[in-house]
């Protein structure tokens, strides 16, 4: 059986949005490695104990084809991935009192309570709250 093990998000800095998805997001960190020449290589996952154990590779997002790929989507207003939370409410609180900008505050999106936070590295992502 196939499973998804990793995505990757491009992002314009990676040790500031290593920062944010660790520090902010309260994700865990996989992998953290110098490929030298100021290049990283990090990975980010779910607090421990989380399954399936999915990892976000955070991306170097310059260049021909990441840079206006990004850009397209921010400017569309268009989440790059989408996470999803047990309580929207409580996570919309906690990450706007940490200073987390939301263009689109909680709003019901059929099935579901969706909001778009700016992950500060150059993209929109969405948290979701299935109903049920």
């Amino acid at each position: 059986m196939i499973k998804v093990a990793m995505t990757g998000v491009f992002v314009d800095d990676v040790a500031t949005a290593h920062a944010f998805y660790t520090g902010v997001l309260g994700f865990e960190t996989r992998t953290r490695m110098d490929l030298g020449d100021g290049t990283l290589f990090v990975t980010v996952g779910a607090p421990e104990g989380a399954q399936p154990d999915l990892q976000l590779l955070l991306e170097p997002g310059e260049g021909p084809i990441a840079e206006p790929y990004r850009r397209a989507l921010y400017e569309a207003g268009l989440p790059c991935i989408v996470f999803s939370v047990d309580d929207l409410s409580t996570e919309y609180e906690r990450l706007t009192a940490l200073g987390v900008r939301f263009p689109h505050p909680p709003r019901r999106q059929g099935p579901m309570l969706a909001a778009v936070f700016d992950d500060t590295v150059g993209n929109l992502v969405q948290l979701v709250q299935p109903d049920g």
